[in-house]
C-alpha cells in the first residue's frame, strides 16, 4: 500500500479501463439537469397567463346565461338587499375593528384591575358598564377578558365585560341607531337587555362557577411583538374574520328576503315564540360581527322588534365562532357550561326587555 505524503500533490486519475467482454459498462457521471416545471400528461403546464386566459374565456362563454340569471327579479332583489347590508355595515365594521385593536394593544389590562372594586358583586356591574364605554368587537373581547383573568381580575367581572363589550359599545349602539331610524327605542332596548344579561351571567358565575372549570390563557396573544406590529396584526385578523362573517350574514339575509316564500316568513313571524327561537338560532349560526348585525336585523322586516332584539342580544354573546374562541381561550369545559347558560339568559332577557320597552 503506497503512502502519499501530505505535501505531495495527489496523483491525477487516469482514464478508466475499458470493461471486460461480457460485463456491463461502468455508469458515466452526467451533470445535473435543470429542474423542469411540472407538466400534465399532455405536456401542458398551467401558468398565470394561461389561467387568466381560461378565466376570461369562461366569462365570455357564460356571460349570456349569467346576465339572464342576474336580470331575474329574484336575483335583483337578492343583490339589492346584499349590497345595502354590506355598504351600510362596512364603515362601522372597519371603525370597530380599529378601535378594538387599539383597546387590545394600547390599554394595559392592569388598568381594569385597578379600576374595578375589590368586592366581586360590585365589580360585575362596573365591568359591564365599562364594556359599554370601551369599544371592542367579540373577536377582541375574548383575549381581553383572558388577560383580565390572568392579571387577577375576578372571573365573574371579566366574564361580564366579555359579554357586554361587543354588545353595547358606542360603535354598536350608533350602528343600531342608523339601522333602525324609525325605532330609536331599539337602541335603549339593546343596551338594557345586554347589560342585564351580562351582569346576570357574572353574578351567576360568582355563585355557581368553579375554579377548575375555567382555564385562564397562559399568555397574551400580543406578547413578543411591538405595539405597532400587534395593532396591525389584530386589525388584519379581525377584518378578515369579521368581514367574512359580514358577507355570509348579508348573503343569508338576502336569501331569506328574496328566496324564502313570504308565507313561510309570515307564519314564523306571526308566532311570537317561533319568531324568537328562529332569530336566536339564526344569530348563533350566522356569527355576524356586532358592528354589522344591526343592519342584518333591520332587513328582517317580517319579524317583530322583540324578535329582532333577540337576534341583536344573542349574536354578540354566543355564536359558533365565539364558542370556538371561548373554548380555545378558557377550555372546553368552560365553554360547554357557559355557552348554553348565556344563550338561555340572552333569550329571556331580550324577550323581557322587548316586552317592556318595545
Amino acid at each position: 500500500m503506497a503512502i502519499v505524503h501530505p505535501t505531495e500533490p495527489l496523483p491525477k486519475e487516469g482514464p478508466r479501463p475499458a470493461p471486460e467482454p461480457g460485463t456491463a459498462p461502468l455508469p458515466q457521471a452526467s451533470p445535473p439537469s435543470p429542474p423542469q416545471p411540472p407538466r400534465g400528461r399532455d405536456g401542458w403546464h398551467l401558468t398565470s397567463p394561461v389561467a387568466l386566459t381560461l378565466l376570461l374565456l369562461t366569462v365570455v362563454v357564460v356571460q349570456g346565461p349569467l346576465r339572464g340569471a342576474l336580470s331575474a327579479p329574484v336575483m335583483q332583489s337578492w343583490m339589492t338587499v346584499f349590497t345595502a347590508v354590506v355598504v351600510q355595515a362596512l364603515p362601522f365594521l372597519v371603525l370597530g375593528v380599529l378601535l378594538s385593536a387599539a383597546l387590545a394593544v394600547f390599554v394595559p389590562p392592569s388598568f381594569f384591575a385597578r379600576a374595578l372594586p375589590k368586592r366581586t358583586a360590585l365589580a360585575v356591574p362596573v365591568a359591564g358598564v365599562a364594556g359599554a364605554v370601551l369599544p371592542g368587537c367579540e373577536c377582541a373581547s375574548v383575549p381581553v377578558a383572558g388577560a383580565l383573568v390572568r392579571r387577577g381580575v375576578p372571573p365573574a367581572a371579566a366574564l361580564a365585560f366579555l359579554l357586554s363589550a361587543p354588545a353595547v359599545n358606542p360603535i354598536v349602539l350608533t350602528a343600531t341607531a342608523v339601522a333602525f331610524p324609525r325605532a330609536p327605542q331599539m337602541v335603549l332596548a339593546r343596551l338594557a337587555a345586554s347589560l342585564l344579561v351580562a351582569c346576570a351571567m357574572g353574578w351567576l358565575w360568582q355563585r355557581l362557577g368553579r375554579a377548575d372549570w375555567l382555564r385562564p390563557p397562559a399568555r397574551d396573544p400580543h406578547d413578543g411583538q411591538g405595539r405597532g406590529a400587534a395593532f396591525w396584526g389584530s386589525v388584519r385578523h379581525d377584518v378578515m374574520h369579521a368581514g367574512g362573517f359580514l358577507v355570509v350574514g348579508a348573503m343569508a339575509a338576502a336569501t331569506l328576503k328574496a328566496v324564502a316564500p313570504a308565507s313561510w316568513l309570515r307564519t314564523a313571524a306571526g308566532n311570537p315564540a317561533v319568531a324568537v327561537l328562529a332569530l336566536a338560532a339564526l344569530a348563533v349560526l350566522l356569527s355576524i360581527c356586532s358592528e354589522a348585525d344591526a343592519f342584518v336585523a333591520a332587513s328582517l322586516t317580517q319579524f317583530s322588534l322583540t324578535a329582532r332584539l333577540v337576534f341583536l342580544v344573542v349574536g354578540p354573546m354566543i355564536d359558533l365562532k365565539l364558542f370556538a374562541m371561548q373554548a380555545g381561550a378558557f377550555g372546553r369545559g368552560f365553554a360547554v357550561r357557559f355557552a348554553p347558560a348565556t344563550l338561555v339568559l340572552a333569550v329571556l332577557g331580550a324577550v323581557l326587555t322587548g316586552t317592556v320597552l318595545l
